[in-house]
């Protein structure tokens, strides 16, 4: 017999409210629930109480007022501590839990502080130094997840009737191809003006560019046999991101009209998933998202439903809002460039919420944990540090029940000396990241 739905009783129905109450209570745990504003109808199933009001026999939330404003204004934040957890929006003394979840988890899972002003960087993103979690210490961990696990131990005390799903750990691997090739897809003036600067710094990458645009020799940047046979070893779901945007200063890419460019893609969308990498311009121009999308789906000839942005840039909520409406089903660009860890406080896909339009979407985000750039370029880790910040980010990704992804870059696993220790960081979280 199915059990009866948790009842969640308070003051008015808001769309915030059902957001959370899906992603706390349905997703997470595992619990199905229903809104009720008329305290006649609760009848006797378990009462979440979400109001000012006292209810005999529920649990008591005292809400702090976000979920059922709209906008969004300056929050005042005061830190504290439960269960060994960083919280915030503190409750009052009567209440079941010492916090409003809901608010928080509303705060930190719909990137609600990306919607005030910012002092962006040299990009135009958000900094991670902005963020509630880096500034208290907490992005090293999925506290949202971590939340949810103490609340439901809170919950079955009242509530011995209830009965939780238990999530299981997952991992999955991403890699950006930026530049697919070295020297292919160049073209014929941008290899000539290539050839002049590598006499110039006497590189000794003359020889190896011609060796390759003239003797056949295989391109640099062409790992891909290694990167699938990696994959294929431990059996983990894979994802390919590839962009077809124009050339710029910040897009490297190949036209995506290149027969070997064009070849790679379809040889990888055979046997792998692949998405769209939106260019930078793309992330907040929708016409321009809308002709790479098109431009994907003409190359391999295939429904493109996933996407991770170019440089990370996101623009809440242009950006998101964009690829739903371009048919996106699954973005994963949620992640700081220059820090890892959980940015939106989960370890596991949530919907987005346009907080600007006040709605939940379809779009799902499927937020990273850690990327080999912001390891080796922006904190310039060496291989046994990187290893360490990734061993504990997948700890606290099992220990959420969560999903672990990773973003890769070929240009970062060559085979070289220099990107040596990097191909062994990446070999050591194929082996620790396994289920």
């Amino acid at each position: 017999m199915q059990a009866k739905p948790v009842k969640i009783f308070a003051s008015c129905d808001a769309p915030r409210l059902r957001f959370v109450a899906d992603l706390l209570l349905n997703e997470i745990l595992g619990l199905s629930w229903e809104i009720v504003t008329d305290k006649r109808k609760l009848g006797k199933s378990p009462v979440i109480n979400y109001s000012e009001e006292k209810l005999a026999g529920s649990f008591r939330i005292n809400p702090v007022g976000l979920l059922f404003d709209t906008g969004v204004r300056s929050q005042q934040i005061i830190m504290s501590e439960w269960k060994g957890l960083p919280v915030f929006f503190q409750s009052t003394a009567d209440a079941d839990l010492p916090f409003d979840i809901f608010a928080a988890t509303f705060y930190l899972v719909a990137r609600y502080e990306e919607y005030l002003e910012f002092q962006p960087d040299e990009y135009g993103r958000f900094r991670s130094s902005d963020s509630l979690a880096f500034r208290n210490g907490f992005l090293n961990i999925p506290v949202v997840d971590l939340w949810a696990k103490e609340f439901a131990k809170s919950l079955v005390k009242k509530f011995q009737v209830l009965t939780f799903k238990r999530n299981e750990y997952n991992a999955i691997l991403t890699f950006d191809i930026d530049e697919p090739f070295a020297y292919l897809g160049k073209g014929m003036i941008g290899n000539i003006g290539g050839f002049i600067h590598d006499i110039a710094s006497k590189s000794g990458k003359a020889s190896r560019r011609l060796g390759c645009l003239a003797r056949g020799e295989k391109d640099p940047y062409e790992v891909f046999d290694y990167l699938t046979g990696s994959c294929d070893r431990i059996k983990l779901e894979t994802k390919f991101f590839f962009p077809v945007g124009n050339h710029s200063g910040y897009d490297k890419n190949p036209s995506w009209k290149n027969s070997d460019y064009r070849g790679l893609i379809n040889r990888i969308a055979e046997k792998y998933k692949t998405g769209l990498h939106p260019s930078f311009k793309a992330s907040t121009d929708s016409k321009v998202l809308n002709t790479e999308h098109q431009r994907l789906r003409v190359i391999h000839g295939k429904d493109c439903i996933l996407s991770r942005f170019h440089f990370l840039k996101i623009a809440m909520p242009v950006s998101y809002r964009n690829i739903n409406n371009a048919g996106i089903k699954e973005d994963y660009s949620m992640g700081y460039p220059d820090e890892p860890g959980f940015r939106a406080g989960l370890a596991r896909p949530f919907r987005f919420y346009d907080v600007a339009e006040e709605k939940m979407t379809d779009l799902r985000i499927f937020p990273f944990e850690v990327m080999d750039v912001t390891l080796a370029g922006y904190k310039k880790m060496n291989a046994g540090t990187a290893k360490d910040v990734i061993s504990n980010l997948i700890m606290q990704t099992r220990k959420a029940g969560g999903l672990f992804i990773s973003i890769w870059h070929n240009t970062s696993l060559l085979d070289t000396p220099e990107c040596r220790e990097w191909r062994e960081v990446f070999e050591f979280t194929l082996k620790e990241q396994v289920p």
